[in-house]
């Protein structure tokens, strides 16, 4: 029997204990949003009370976690209705991705701080645009599963392609850049780091994406999804060009 089935049938949630588990999630996302945007304001920069902050606010984003975690226990051992029970799953699975992209957020802030040598500018660039990408996608699935929008859900996962062109292209820029100086592999190699904590960001934001898919449709299949992350061909001289 699925999430789906009519059959499954148990005691329903009140509205207000639903709307607060969500509330709590999105409120969680938006911290990780916040100390995102911090972090990429850092690249570029040496600011070491800043990043500071930052990884110290990942605080906020982990007792966020387990008060929601606390709720979710709660409100599971009513035996919820199937709806409700979608609803239940759903959060805790998003929030489980949002800590992770309060981890990365406080990883890219530290490495922000160890750098040495100055990174490329141009580098520093790309990561900018990437991470700028990454912050929309996740404010755009906080606003699909505040509305539970499926839609719009689809839409976000559908674009995580641009995220893993543009990481892909500076993947084979950054191995250049270590080929042609070494002096500049302990930033490049930071930045390399930084580049897979944006993409990963993205991978997340697209598994929030498919749980808000879930909430609205339960066990109905999702349609195929592109993936163009193919830093695994590249090697030094490829020069951000896909192999293939």
């Amino acid at each position: 029997m699925t999430l789906n089935d009519p059959r499954y049938d148990g005691p329903q949630i009140a509205d207000e204990e639903q709307q607060r588990l969500l509330d709590e999630t999105v409120r969680m996302g938006e911290l990780a949003a916040t100390q995102l945007e911090a972090a990429l304001g850092l690249l570029g920069s040496d600011d070491p009370a800043a990043a500071q902050r930052i990884i110290a606010g990942d605080a906020a984003i982990d007792a966020l976690e387990q008060q929601i975690s606390h709720d979710v226990m709660r409100l599971a051992l009513h035996g919820p209705m199937a709806r409700d029970l979608r609803g239940i799953l759903a959060a805790i699975r998003i929030t489980s991705d949002i800590e992770r992209i309060g981890d990365f957020a406080a990883n890219i802030a530290k490495r922000s701080t160890v750098m040495g040598t100055p990174p490329p500018l141009l580098r520093i660039t790309a990561l900018h645009a990437i991470g700028t990408l990454a912050v929309d996608q996740l404010r755009q699935v906080l606003a699909a599963y505040r509305d539970h929008d499926a839609a719009s859900a689809l839409r976000v996962r559908e674009r995580d392609v641009a995220i893993d062109t543009a990481y892909t292209r500076v993947f084979g820029d950054l191995l250049e850049d270590m080929r042609t100086d070494p002096y500049a592999v302990p930033a490049c190699t930071h930045l390399l780091f930084i580049a897979k904590n944006l993409e990963r960001i993205g991978d997340h934001a697209t598994n929030i994406a498919e749980n808000v898919w879930f909430l609205v449709h339960g066990d109905d299949p999702l349609p195929p999804r592109e993936k163009r992350d193919h830093s695994s061909t590249l090697g030094a001289g490829s020069a951000g060009n896909p192999a293939g």
